[in-house]
């Protein structure tokens, strides 16, 4: 758990001396490097290939609809991604500690804010959704969402339902 926070720690700290659209890139190859290294551990793999899939589809949609964006909105969803996961882990150990109705009560609000947080209204459920479908995944979070909108919904939601 440490881990994660020292992470987005050191990506945070990193911001200042970083150029346009590297936040995106910086979290994209930070995951990638996760997944790709033999000593991590599954829980680890998982989380991060979450993250590669997610920003991947981000740049593909994007790119399927000749869209204009422009880096900021590359960072801004990378780093929202990030922060949301982390978040939801952190929420998730705090939950489990409560109760496993509570930590139940957290995992639909991060799947949630997901779900109902769309950036591109992508209407290949299937598609968008597998994460949310697989039981078996650490991140039951759907691919097409808006992670900034989501993470301040989320957030929100977590920490009134931790009191």
């Amino acid at each position: 758990m440490m881990k994660y926070l020292f992470t987005l720690l050191v990506l945070m700290a990193s911001v200042t001396s970083i150029n346009a659209q590297s936040l995106y890139k910086t979290v994209y190859d930070r995951a990638t490097a996760v997944v790709n290294n033999p000593a991590s551990s599954d829980e680890e793999i998982n989380l991060n290939q979450f993250k590669v899939t997610a920003l991947n589809y981000i740049t593909m949609m994007v790119n399927k609809r000749g869209m204009k964006k422009d880096s900021f909105f590359y960072d801004s969803q990378a780093v929202n991604l990030a922060s949301f996961v982390t978040d939801f882990q952190a929420n998730l150990e705090k939950a489990r500690t409560l109760s496993p109705a509570k930590r139940l009560e957290i995992i639909k609000i991060y799947t949630d804010a997901s779900k109902y947080n769309p950036l591109f209204k992508d209407s290949d459920k299937d598609k968008v959704n597998c994460y949310v479908n697989d039981k078996s995944t650490l991140t039951p979070f759907c691919l097409d969402t808006d992670w900034e909108k989501a993470y301040d919904q989320a957030t929100t939601l977590a920490k009134a339902a931790l009191k």
